[in-house]
């Protein structure tokens, strides 16, 4: 198996560098009393307008974790997508590997919450479709230069298979974050140092749930060999994280919250996730402050808003750690 460069522990004075490719929407946020059935017309009590996207919501993520950020993405050449790398850059984030496009509008998410804090989701990519494998071709120096290179799966198939080989030669760590579940990754053929997904997303890539731990560790570990994954890590909501890999398995605790909103939650915990195995904390910490982050960011609406920054987050894993 393909094996990329150890990460190392930093000092504080070090960056913890983290190139993020994705996408970068604008989101438009409706709160219901409760999600539309099919067919079904719901009333809103709300609406607002925020920053989003899969890709930029980690890269805002690990930037507020106190990671040196560089973002690659594209943008409609529209008020918007200026408006967006403004924002970026008020993060401290690089934008310089972000593009701008004359052949699509930046890329739209509608997004319904209910009062149970449950969210539905629909994605214009616009833009985002644009990001095609040549503009990661021209970023590879900076890819070769970045400790993790993260990536989500809300830009073309192709673009996200270029950058996980540009990263394996170099070579990076990859963590991927598959979502929106989607065909066509070719598992077994470029290599992973950590795949992160829910539960559902775990039974889709693998065919089981991780229910019938530790007894079936080893169908794990065979099933990360084959597809070329160095660990799998699987969140599950309230419930504990697991991580599986070759070493074995750990189960991480979660923070106890009262969520208001869990869109962006994933997202946090993704980038918090890349910003501590940057800076070379070991597997258990990195998922612990994941935990949190992603905790923290259900207490607030909006995607990037609710993002915690480093001393928030590390005030809860003091308590989580209690």
């Amino acid at each position: 198996m393909f094996r990329p460069r150890a990460l190392t522990r930093r000092s504080k004075s070090e960056d913890m560098r983290v190139v993020v490719v994705g996408s970068l929407n604008i989101d438009y946020i409706a709160v219901v009393e409760h999600l539309p059935a099919a067919g079904e017309t719901v009333p809103a009590t709300g609406l607002v307008q925020r920053f989003g996207g899969k890709g930029a919501n980690q890269a805002v993520a690990a930037a507020r974790q106190g990671a040196s950020v560089g973002m690659i993405g594209c943008v409609g050449a529209d008020d918007a997508g200026r408006a967006y790398c403004q924002r970026l850059r008020a993060e401290g984030i690089n934008v310089t590997g972000v593009i701008a496009t004359t052949r699509a509008l930046t890329g739209t998410a509608l997004i319904a919450v209910d009062k149970a804090a449950e969210n539905s989701i629909i994605v214009a990519a616009g833009a985002n479709g644009e990001l095609k494998p040549a503009a990661i071709r021209a970023q590879q120096r900076r890819i070769a230069s970045t400790d993790i290179l993260l990536l989500q799966l809300e830009i073309p198939m192709t673009t996200v298979i270029e950058a996980v080989r540009v990263a394996n030669r170099v070579p990076v760590p990859v963590v991927l974050n598959p979502s929106p579940m989607c065909a066509g990754f070719p598992w077994g053929n470029c290599s992973l140092d950590t795949l992160i997904v829910n539960a559902g997303e775990a039974q889709a890539i693998f065919g089981f749930r991780p229910d019938n731990l530790p007894a079936g560790l080893a169908k794990w570990q065979r099933a990360l060999a084959e597809r070329q994954i160095e660990r799998l890590i699987i969140t599950q909501g309230a419930r504990p994280t697991v991580c599986i890999s070759a070493a074995g398995y750990l189960k991480v605790p979660t923070l106890a919250v009262r969520p208001v909103d869990t869109v962006g939650a994933g997202d946090a915990f993704a980038g918090a996730f890349a910003a501590r195995r940057a800076g070379g904390a070991d597997l258990a910490s990195a998922i612990r402050h994941a935990n949190c982050a992603g905790a923290l960011a259900t207490l607030k609406p909006g995607a990037q808003e609710s993002i915690p920054d480093k001393a928030l987050t590390e005030k809860a894993v003091r308590r989580l750690s209690r």
